[in-house]
């Protein structure tokens, strides 16, 4: 039996009838987290003492801790309830979930709202990072410098294309039928991207990608080919980079529609959340819920930190 049958919703109305207060909360996080058997956070091998108020004391430090002090939730004064709901929201919206549309559905601050889901941001991250094989496609993106968008005096020459002066470049991975990786990075060299291509990608994966020089001399490790888009070539036989294009078309539309803007400093949480929805693609609302409560970690952001040189990098 799944320790999860117990706990059946799937919708907004029926996560609040599965979770109507805060105890249930708590005995699902412990359930999930330590199915049901806590675990000192500071010596795994202690015995575990049961004390009041849901806490726990750990036989060899004796210090006390709760499920939630190993969670995101956390010195959190956002009640588990709110955030059982905010959760739900973020992982079942398939074009995302802005801080304002939280704000106003949970009627918390948007400054409570926009740092929450920038936690739940970076606990997304766990996606982020799989060993990919069989057939992958590489290809690199570029966030920001429109200039039909600014005023005359501070529009950039040659904004377009591959000249990212004022955007940030975006380097993603993306295994056919499987998961997909994707880092914001420095630079698009054949250094700094090839690097990333080796340590990530199994040797025996076919790779497809366009005509870009950093991807020159990757048939010495690989299978590779490519097309040209630069004669708008996009098809050649089963070469082809559709896949990856079609995941930064939907990550720049929710950018654009749900997000406006977004800086550089916190553009990397942003790719997370959309690594983690397009590799949770399959799974269903209930599913994707439970499988970012149990990878959920400790998460130390606070909004001084969110915020800090934020000003300084906007795109």
């Amino acid at each position: 039996m799944n320790i999860f049958d117990d706990f059946k919703f799937n919708s907004v109305k029926s996560l609040i009838k599965t979770f109507p207060d805060e105890q249930t909360c708590i005995d699902f996080l412990e359930k999930i987290i330590w199915n049901g058997e806590p675990v000192s956070p500071y010596d795994k091998t202690a015995k575990v003492y049961k004390c009041k108020n849901n806490r726990y004391k750990c036989g060899k430090t004796k210090k006390y801790f709760t499920v939630k002090s190993i969670t995101i939730f956390r010195n959190s004064n956002i009640s588990l309830q709110d955030w059982f709901l905010a959760i739900w929201y973020y992982t079942s919206h398939k074009c995302g979930l802005s801080s304002m549309q939280l704000h106003r559905d949970l009627e918390l601050t948007q400054k409570t709202t926009w740092l929450l889901l920038n936690k739940l941001r970076k606990s997304s991250s766990f996606e982020n990072g799989h060993i990919l094989a069989n057939e992958v496609e590489i290809d690199e993106t570029y966030v920001g410098g429109k200039n039909k968008n600014r005023h005359s005096n501070k529009k950039f020459k040659n904004s377009q294309g591959r000249s990212h002066t004022d955007k940030v470049p975006v380097f993603g991975m993306l295994e056919r039928n499987g998961k997909v990786n994707a880092s914001v990075v420095s630079t698009v060299t054949n250094d700094e991207l090839q690097t990333k291509i080796l340590k990530t990608i199994n040797v025996f994966a076919t790779l497809f990608t366009d005509e870009w020089g950093a991807y020159n001399g990757l048939d010495k490790y690989y299978e590779h080919s490519r097309v040209n888009h630069g004669i708008k070539q996009y098809v050649d036989g089963n070469a082809h980079t559709n896949t990856i294009e079609n995941f930064w078309g939907n990550f720049k539309r929710a950018i654009i529609g749900v997000y406006r803007v977004v800086s550089r400093q916190h553009l990397q949480r942003y790719v997370d959340e959309f690594v983690f929805r397009y590799n949770t693609r399959k799974m269903t609302p209930r599913g994707r819920f439970i499988h970012l409560i149990s990878n959920i970690k400790g998460c130390n952001l606070s909004y001084k930190q969110l915020i800090m040189k934020s000003k300084l990098q906007l795109l």
